[in-house]
């Protein structure tokens, strides 16, 4: 089968964009459209690009500026690029290879990412820093995503308004889902562009973004997208140095100001060698450095709290559930023992407590329903009489559900119901009668948290053996088995 696949490119006008433009427009390119999506401020003039479709984002970050793009395609997978990248001359080529090798459990394909570094002496630290591209997990100077993928996770995450952890933020949020993320065999060239003096004190309003991140993905976000720990703590602690011996030198304390100073200075030179150490060494390096690694702690910590006091506001808080007026079930693993494709009523098992937690529900005034992917189905081992026969043996143990919301598609048919997309969500709540805010969906994967997350419901996640990991640490509500989960929907419907 021949894949349809579209490049998006976002841009600030670098003029390495039309280098890379010259390697991917080609009379022979497999690929579809490409995207070129201006970021830059709606005031500046258009680009001057031909043979590609330029959009436009007005500025608002590269994760809207993607967003932007890959809204406008409507090809199966969608392939992400910086705009400072260069591609190998069989890049688009091996790309429809990469995703031509992807299974149906496959939701992205990473490129490899080569950064050169000088051969006649050491790398600067500006020049180290940009080195990481070649080993961070799933950076989007070189990434391909489904595109039902996208649309079911909402894309990109514009709340990261820098290009860092924006990508991070979107393959932790897939692999939640239920899909895997592979590396693929397509290479590019990411050169290290020139850079002010002052890059790595501006580069700590990242800071910020980290914070979202764990607010977002748990306290071991970091271990899950492979990224480095960091130096926070650290920055932290000098930065406080700094303070006693300010506040000292300001209430004519000596003592404690010598104190403070001391330790700042000592931390602050440990700092500077850390540097140091492994680049060049040159007058201007070294002066650099001594500079800068005065200026980045406090620059560092002080994007933390902001970004900290601002995530509290608009991530979701795991301990809190509002109100629930209606509960949305998914069936195999969460209702009912997961038998795969079964069409055999006689095998339905009901899982420990799901009568029980009905009966809860019911006597509570609280409407239910179910919301299943029946891939079987669209694979051809089961018809609709088979999920017709297995839901009224699973009505007859339970009760009556009063809605089930079904998607019958096979995952090639990159359909849009299937979780994690959120239109079961969305269809089940409007037979409720009740909006998507006020439900809760009940399920043992990331596929279905992340299906209430998109449609904004809210997800509570039941782990079984078939849970991954990170599904568990990203989920905003875990419970340890469905009574627990009934009791958090019933809590919140207290005064």
């Amino acid at each position: 089968m021949t894949l349809g696949v579209d490049v998006v490119i976002p841009t600030v006008g670098r003029s390495s964009l039309w280098t890379l433009l010259d390697a991917l427009v080609t009379p022979e390119s497999p690929v579809g459209h490409i995207f070129v999506v201006d970021d830059r401020s709606s005031s500046t003039a258009p680009l001057p690009v031909s043979g590609v479709r330029v959009l436009r984002s007005g500025g608002r970050g590269p994760a809207a500026a993607r967003n932007v793009g890959w809204h406008r395609s409507s090809a199966t997978w969608v392939a992400f690029l910086d705009d400072d990248v260069v591609p190998d001359d069989d890049w688009a080529a091996r790309l429809l290879e990469d995703l031509e090798a992807c299974g149906e459990d496959v939701g992205a394909s990473q490129g490899r990412v080569t950064v050169p570094l000088p051969s006649g002496r050491r790398p600067t630290d500006w020049e180290r820093n940009v080195s990481g591209l070649a080993d961070a997990r799933w950076a989007t100077a070189d990434m391909a995503y489904r595109r039902s993928l996208l649309w079911a996770l909402n894309g990109f995450d514009e709340r990261f308004p820098r290009a860092y952890r924006e990508d991070a933020d979107l393959g932790l949020r897939a692999i939640a889902s239920g899909y895997r993320i592979t590396s693929g065999s397509r290479h590019v060239t990411h050169p290290v562009r020139p850079a002010p003096w002052h890059v790595s004190i501006s580069k700590q309003a990242g800071n910020a973004d980290d914070a979202l991140m764990r607010r977002l993905h748990g306290r071991h976000w970091r271990r899950l997208a492979g990224a480095p720990q960091g130096m926070r703590s650290a920055h932290a602690a000098i930065t406080a140095f700094a303070a006693v011996a300010s506040v000292g030198a300001l209430t004519r304390r000596p003592g404690l100001a010598g104190m403070g100073g001391a330790a700042w200075l000592g931390a602050t030179a440990a700092l500077a060698n850390r540097r140091i150490a492994p680049g060049p060494r040159t007058a201007a390096e070294v002066a650099t450095m001594v500079a800068t690694s005065v200026a980045i702690p406090p620059a560092a910590t002080a994007a933390w709290c902001r970004g900290w006091v601002r995530a509290k506001r608009i991530a979701p808080n795991r301990r809190r559930l509002p109100r629930i007026d209606g509960v949305l079930f998914d069936r195999d693993g969460t209702l009912v023992v997961d038998v795969p494709y079964n069409g055999d009523p006689e095998q339905v098992r009901l899982v420990p407590g799901a009568r029980t937690a009905m009966d809860r529900l019911r006597q509570a005034g609280v409407p239910v329903g179910v919301i299943t992917n029946q891939s079987g189905v669209g694979r051809g081992l089961l018809d609709g009489d088979d999920v017709a026969a297995v839901n009224r043996r699973i009505e007859t143990l339970l009760g009556p559900v009063q809605t089930w919301q079904i998607c019958r598609h096979a995952p090639a048919d990159e359909c849009e119901c299937r979780k994690p997309s959120p239109a079961l969500v969305v269809a089940g709540a409007a037979h409720l009668g009740v909006a998507p805010r006020a439900v809760a969906v009940i399920g043992d994967i990331g596929a279905d948290v992340t299906a209430a997350r998109s449609a904004g419901a809210h997800g509570i996640l039941v782990p079984t053996p078939a849970t991954r990991p990170v599904e568990v640490a990203t989920a905003p509500h875990v419970a340890l088995d469905i009574t627990a989960a009934i009791d958090l929907v019933l809590r919140s419907r207290r005064p």
